[in-house]
Formats: C-alpha cells, structure tokens, sequence
C-alpha cells in the first residue's frame, strides 16, 4: 500500500523535514515577492497627484528626467513652477507646455531662473518669493550635474568638486527646505528626490566618486526625511533610476532597460507617494536583481573597466579639442 505524502513525511529523518520546511518557506518567500513586484509595476493604481496641491515645482526642467516629469505633471492637470539657470530655455520650455496644455487643462506656469552653482541663497529666495501663496503639493528636486567623463578623484578639480556638492546636496536641500514649510502648513505634499543607481544599486561607482557620494546622501536624506514627515502628510521618496536617454548620460537612443526621458517619467509619477525608494522604470529593477545575485567584487572590477573606458574616450575627446 502506498504512503500518503504526509505518511511519507514523517518517516524521513528530522534534517530531511527541516531541509523540506525551509525549501518551502524559500519558494513561498519568492512566489510573493515576484506577485507582489507584478502588483506594484502593472496593477497598483497610481496616486491622484492633484490631492497634494495645484501645483508642482520642477528643477532642472529644461532638458532630461526634468523636462519629461514638467510634461508628464502637466498632462495630469498641475501647474509647474520651473526652476533653472537659463531664461530662455524655461521660456521655452513654459511655452511647449502652456501651448500643449493650457487650452485644454488651463495649465499656468511661472519660471524662476536659479544658478544652483552660483549664489544658492539668492536664488533660493526668489524660490520662496514665486511660490508664496501657492499650493504647491509635488516637488521633483531633479537638477543635478555628474562628471564629464570618468576620472579619478585625484583629477576632479576644484570647480567640479565644488559644483557636483553644491548642486547635488546643497541644491536638494535648501530646495526642500524653501518648500516643505508650506505642506506641512497644508498637511499634505509629496517630495521626489532623484538619486542614482550609481550611489545605492552598485556597490561602487569608481571613477565617479563624489557624484556617487552625492547621490547617497540624497537617498540617505530622503528616507530620513520619510520618516520625520510622514504622520504630517507628506511623502517623501528617492527614485533610482539607471541609465536613461539624457544628454548627461551621453545616450541619445532609449531602448528596452534604457528608457526616453519621457517613458521614465511616466513611470515615476506611478510610484510617488508609496515606498521612500524605488526605482520605477520596472525593466531597471530587473538589473537590480541581477546585479544584487553578483558578488560584489565582480561587480566591482566590471564598472571599474567600464569606468576606465569611458575615461580613455573622454581624455581622447579632449586632446583632439585642443589640436
């Protein structure tokens, strides 16, 4: 007579049974996660932004992730204040959008001019003075500068040091700090800093030290910033996207793990308001779970020898701007 599974169980050896419950609890443990990824990426409803406030504040809007979250919020019926250095290029940006949108929504939209590496103070007031009145829910603290090319710490010069933490950290900051007062007044807001896959998905980012360095501090900042504020009503959360179709990754066409401007910006918007970090694009997260099951040395010695690359490209680029 056969035995029952159950029968059959209980005859194996206790190690047999606990190898058993484990492998189970393994399997049950990654069946959720994979249900709960599909939940997240595909089914879970984005949140109505317009809830926050009837406006969102966008730095860096006149070119990459920037300019596609402008767009993007903009389709959902928000009006922006665009913050940037170049007059002419907000201007036009403002017009593409209020042109795109204003007839149909009633889209307004007010432009700041800020020179995030000049006087931050400064500019950080005329933030304060735009914005004074205004219900200003969703801000997209986007604006952010990298290296030109790879190099090594003991290339980086004074200016660029000096930019990527004025911009990357101090810029993030006061921002935050200029808006925040005004949505705990509201008791509603929702933060979006955008961090980097090169701070918090690799281990390390050689070749790219201080920009990496930066953009940990924004994860870091934001999920404190999570906690203090969330029994006020306001969402804090870092995105971490990995390359994208910008001009300051020097990737001109999208692709499947390689999104537009726009694809990731549609995407992000799904996410604000949920987890304090997420990296919304969902082909990303794939390269997430792959890079996580390396070992990190690997992992470390491949972005070394790509990093290395992209320097010998760059210093090449530069002997020949200076024949």
């Amino acid at each position: 007579m056969e035995l029952s599974f159950v029968e059959s169980l209980k005859s194996q050896p206790f190690w047999v049974l606990l190898l058993f419950f484990f492998g189970s609890l393994s399997i049950l443990k990654l069946s959720l996660a994979i249900l709960r990824w599909v939940y997240v990426n595909f089914l879970r409803p984005p949140k109505n932004l317009k809830k926050y406030g009837s406006w969102a504040l966008v730095t860096g809007p006149t070119d990459g992730i920037g300019k596609g979250f402008a767009f993007q919020l903009a389709r959902k019926g928000l009006n922006l204040v665009l913050v940037g250095r170049n007059p002419d290029k907000l201007k036009g940006v403002s017009d593409e959008i209020e042109a795109k949108f204003g007839n149909k929504t009633k889209i307004i939209t007010k432009t700041v001019v800020v020179d995030f590496s000049g006087d931050l103070d400064e500019g950080i007031g005329r933030i304060r003075e735009a914005i004074e009145g205004l219900d200003v829910g969703v801000l997209i603290n986007n604006v952010g500068i990298s290296y030109p090319y790879a190099r090594f710490f003991h290339e980086v010069d004074e200016e660029l040091l000096k930019n990527l933490i004025k911009i990357n950290v101090e810029g993030t900051t006061k921002v935050t700090q200029a808006v925040l007062p005004g949505m705990l007044q509201r008791k509603r807001g929702a933060i979006v800093n955008i961090g980097s896959g090169a701070a918090i998905v690799i281990p390390s980012d050689p070749l790219y030290a201080v920009y990496a360095a930066t953009k940990a501090y924004v994860d870091q900042f934001s999920r404190c910033l999570y906690v203090e504020y969330k029994k006020s009503g306001i969402d804090v959360q870092c995105q971490v996207p990995l390359y994208v179709a910008t001009k300051m990754a020097s990737i001109k066409r999208s692709s499947f793990f390689v999104p537009s401007t726009d694809g990731y910006a549609r995407a992000g918007l799904r996410w604000i308001g949920y987890e304090p970090r997420c990296t919304p694009y969902w082909p990303h997260s794939i390269l997430w779970s792959l890079l996580y099951a390396l070992p990190e040395s690997i992992v470390d010695a491949l972005r070394l020898q790509f990093s290395l690359g992209i320097r010998k490209r760059g210093q090449l680029k530069n002997s020949r701007k200076k024949e």
